[in-house]
């Protein structure tokens, strides 16, 4: 479970983002990295009961972002991230792009997963897929517990113009215009502190993995 002090430490750094604060509360944002440590600990070994590609054993930390930004190329100079982001549970198994990932942040946190924006070439390779296989793909965005769990998937930014090799009458076009293909799940801060929010999140992982499969199945 997500604690209480781990939330209110987000929401601190939000309003204190600076060097001198974080030094001086050092000791919070330990306890509230050893809290992430130990949920995403939980949430490896749920996951790994549904996706095999999922190592129960893998080192937590290794699957959390570091809370200091990058600021080099940034006008936004604050040094840290207001939010705590835990992504690559499956430790590069899958192609590069697609993976799971939750995001932790007072009043906006959310689990979600795919493939975010993908490369030229990739995009290329996944409608191929889709075109090929509508039918399969559509079996798992149009299942009445995804929609359910991540509304429509047909509802992210889309292509303001059809895409090259596709004709405008495909009955697929929606699909092939994507320019994303993520879902996500949005959590409220109660949930977070449920004691078996891994096992839940691990859940809603689990309408993920025939997605994330297929995926990968365009890439390889």
């Amino acid at each position: 479970m997500i604690t209480q002090q781990t939330l209110d430490f987000i929401t601190e750094i939000k309003e204190n983002n600076n060097r001198e604060w974080f030094l001086d509360n050092k000791d919070k944002y330990q306890l509230a990295y050893d809290n992430i440590v130990q949920f995403t600990g939980d949430v490896l070994k749920e996951l790994s009961k549904i996706d095999p590609l999922v190592d129960a054993h893998t080192d937590p930390k290794k699957c959390i972002m570091r809370i200091y930004r990058d600021i080099r190329f940034s006008k936004d100079k604050t040094p840290y991230k207001h939010w705590i982001g835990i992504h690559k549970l499956s430790q590069g198994r899958y192609a590069a792009g697609i993976g799971y990932y939750m995001h932790i942040e007072p009043g906006n946190s959310f689990v979600g997963g795919g493939y975010w924006m993908p490369e030229g070439e990739h995009v290329k390779m996944i409608r191929q897929e889709i075109d090929y296989n509508a039918t399969d793909f559509k079996a798992i965005v149009d299942k009445s517990s995804f929609k359910k769990t991540f509304g429509e998937f047909r509802d992210q930014e889309q292509l303001k113009t059809i895409p090259n090799g596709y004709d405008a009458d495909n009955e697929n076009i929606s699909l092939l215009k994507l320019k994303s293909f993520a879902a996500v799940h949005q959590l409220k801060d109660a949930e977070l502190k449920k004691i078996d929010i891994a096992k839940n999140v691990a859940g809603v992982f689990k309408e993920l993995y025939p997605l994330l499969g297929f995926l990968q199945n365009a890439l390889v």
